[in-house]
């Protein structure tokens, strides 16, 4: 924006119909004055990412670039309920259709909350709640998904805090249908503390797994992994690639496994994510329920992914100008076990690293903040002025 200052003294005019007035010289705290309203709208008309968020590969190297995002702060978050991003499930499955000694109830009154044992607000993040008493023959268990159900490939993460209370699952997956999912699943039952180990289920249910009773097991489409921590004791962040020939999950950002080939889902499958916390007694798998209240807590979820909503692709043509300017593609920072630093960043904080996303504006209390400090500079501009008058 250039600003043009007018000097000199201006000589008196009459104008019909208006009375008589004076211009006055454009002085240099007109030109200050305009300087603020100028700094201010700046935010409003320039944008950085606007053609994506790009992700690093298994090599390192920054590589496959997201059209999209999600990301929430549940830390920060002050009441789920309200947020549009997520939505929590209120549902019952019966013990024949959990496959376990007992059925599932996905409960949101209690089970989904803020607050721990005690009543106190538990600042860490989300907590999914499994707890030990049946209630007509289920277990209180916990779930929340994306409401958006339009995300294809992508680099999805999420950092949680497991229970250490044995009898339960804890799952972050990628869902379209039974036989087009992408699970990471945490056994509680299975962590061995005395010998450190740590396993977690990485699972690609397909058409295969469908023909062995949704048993991912008995395919090549299953594996289990070690982690290299104890998931118990503190958050870590957990990740998945979905990319179009192949599938990586990572904990930390150290690889866990890869999978491929054609059991990768279709990517005109619109799918979703869903964070869960459940049981149902099946020994094979949950165990459970638990000798007592087990919390999965969550800190936040990132999803950096392509769109499979046409309005959507409509709306990235119309921001992505130019793929080749410097700030178009922003670069998705990474978490790993000895850098934690990137795990407070979110690019739906700041406005112009977020044009034209879906994202909840209250989640984001900086995003807020700044856009409430732009408007600021603007009316203070014009009051500015509006006194100078006297200047």
């Amino acid at each position: 924006m250039m600003l043009l200052a007018m000097t000199g003294n201006a000589p008196e005019h009459d104008s019909a119909g208006f009375g008589h007035f004076i211009k006055r010289p454009f002085s240099v705290f007109h030109s200050l004055c305009l300087l603020v309203i100028a700094l201010a709208l700046s935010g409003q008309v320039l944008a950085d990412c606007e053609c994506g968020y790009q992700s690093d590969n298994l090599d390192g190297v920054y590589q496959d670039v997201f059209t999209d995002l999600i990301e929430t702060n549940f830390a920060r978050m002050p009441d789920i309920s309200t947020n549009t991003d997520w939505l929590r499930q209120e549902f019952n499955v019966t013990k024949a259709q959990a496959r376990g000694e007992y059925g599932e109830m996905f409960y949101i009154k209690d089970d989904v909350e803020y607050v721990d044992n005690i009543g106190n607000r538990a600042f860490d993040g989300l907590q999914l709640i499994v707890r030990q008493d049946l209630i007509d023959g289920m277990v209180p268990v916990a779930e929340v998904d994306t409401a958006r159900l339009d995300l294809s490939y992508g680099t999805f993460r999420a950092s949680m805090k497991l229970t250490a209370t044995p009898g339960t699952c804890a799952a972050f997956f990628w869902y379209f249908n039974d036989t087009q999912e992408i699970d990471m699943e945490f056994l509680s039952k299975d962590f061995d503390h005395n010998k450190k180990v740590y396993p977690v289920n990485l699972v690609l249910q397909s058409r295969a797994a469908a023909a062995h009773g949704y048993d991912a097991s008995q395919t090549d489409n299953f594996i289990k992994a070690n982690l290299p921590f104890n998931p118990t004791t503190d958050f870590h962040e957990y990740r998945i690639d979905y990319n179009p020939s192949e599938i990586l999950f990572y904990a930390d950002r150290v690889l866990l496994a890869n999978m491929n080939g054609s059991n990768v889902p279709s990517p005109t499958s619109p799918g979703h994510l869903i964070l869960s916390h459940w049981s149902n007694g099946n020994p094979k798998w949950s165990g459970g329920p638990p000798k007592e209240e087990a919390p999965l807590i969550i800190r936040y979820l990132k999803a950096y992914f392509n769109s499979t909503d046409p309005k959507r692709t409509q709306d990235w043509g119309g921001r992505c100008k130019n793929a080749k300017a410097e700030t178009s593609v922003c670069k998705i920072p990474v978490v790993t076990r000895e850098n934690q630093t990137a795990k407070d960043w979110f690019f739906s904080d700041y406005p112009d690293m977020s044009k034209n996303q879906t994202v909840y504006e209250i989640t984001s209390g900086a995003r807020t903040l700044e856009v409430m400090a732009r408007w600021m500079m603007i009316v203070v501009g014009l009051l500015m002025i509006g006194l100078a008058g006297g200047f």
